[in-house]
Parts: C-alpha cells; structure tokens; sequence
C-alpha cells in the first residue's frame, strides 16, 4: 500500500495555459508499484485546477481558453484587490481535483484523455500532489 504523498513542482509561462502532467501521474504510479486502486491529484492553489480533457487536438485547449475567458471575463469592477478575479472564478468551476482508477498497474483513461494542470494566474511556480491508495 502506497502510503507516501507525491508533491510535483512546475512552472506555468502564461496567465492561462493547460499543462499535460501525465508523466508525473506515471513517475508516482510506477513508484508506488500499486496494481489496483485510486489516485488523487489534488491542486492546492485557488487560481489553478486539476482537470481531464483531450490530448490529441491542441485546438481543445485554445477553445477552453476562448470559452472560460467569455464566461469569465477580467472585470475592472471586480472587488477583490489582486485583479485575478476571473482566475478564482475559473478554478472554481474547473475543480481543485481529479479521482482516477488505477486497473492492472494502468492509469484508467478514454484512448484520448489525459490530465490538465490549469493555470489561471501565471505565469508562477505550482504545486499538485498525488495520493495513491491501494484496494
């Protein structure tokens, strides 16, 4: 049974961007020799979110881009002080987790899914981490 906590560090290079963090869900899979069960990857930043999404068309992560900026705009009259309003917005929405199957030592994904580290207020230095429970 996996009973360390994976941290990953990464940096983002724009305001919004999608980063592939597979590679790291693997590096902890692979380390923690778990044949079946789950892994959590848990974001602990509130303008950044965890999510799955395609991983073939980079089209996808432009229209995602286009479309929570529509939805949530950077409003000069928002209250809060540090101008990153939208990005709070946006991590709320997109969710601070994500919760996969772990099936015969695989990670259990659609053919093109793979998971997202989403910033919202970059560019800066992230954290995720990842928990693996046996069973």
């Amino acid at each position: 049974m996996s009973k360390k906590l994976h941290k990953f560090s990464i940096h983002t290079n724009e305001k919004q961007s999608f980063t592939n963090v597979d590679q790291y869900l693997e590096e902890a899979l692979a380390e923690s020799n778990v044949q079946d069960g789950i892994m959590f990857i848990f974001c602990p930043h509130t303008t950044a979110a965890i999510t799955i999404n395609e991983n073939a068309d980079p089209d996808v992560k432009t229209d995602l881009k286009l479309g929570l900026d529509e939805t949530f705009p950077n409003k000069q009259e928002y209250i809060h002080m540090e101008g990153n309003s939208d990005g709070h917005m946006k991590s709320s929405v997109i969710g601070a987790s994500e919760t996969l199957i772990i099936s015969e030592g695989q990670l259990v994904l659609g053919t093109w899914q793979s998971v997202y580290f989403c910033e919202f207020d970059g560019p800066r230095n992230r954290n995720f981490y990842v928990k693996i429970v046996e069973g």
